[in-house]
């Protein structure tokens, strides 16, 4: 068994909004971390996994935060894979719609 299978897993949930910056909405690690997991697949919220050194970035943040500006591209492509997943090819913002 690897190290990385002995570590407890850790998530980072994230909220955009396509205006702001994206808000850092749960995190944990273990059976929490779990639990957010969990959730996101029961309302079919797309997850980037194997990526531990933004998770790990991003939970620094407080609850509610919005991410700094050093993590906008991490986070930008985490969610072009989103959209990319949803099928979706942009952000429809209200004001537009």
């Amino acid at each position: 068994m690897s190290d990385k299978d002995n570590k407890p897993p850790k998530a980072v949930a994230l909220k955009w909004d396509g205006k702001a910056a994206p808000k850092v909405t749960a995190k944990g690690e273990g059976d929490l971390a779990e639990q957010i997991l969990a959730v996101a697949r029961a309302h079919d919220i797309p997850i980037q996994e194997d990526n531990e050194v933004l998770v790990s970035a991003l939970a620094q943040i407080e609850l509610g935060n919005e991410i700094p500006e050093t993590l906008y591209v991490a986070v930008a492509q985490v969610i072009a894979f989103a959209y990319h997943l949803s099928g979706r090819q942009s952000v429809t913002r209200d004001s537009e719609a």
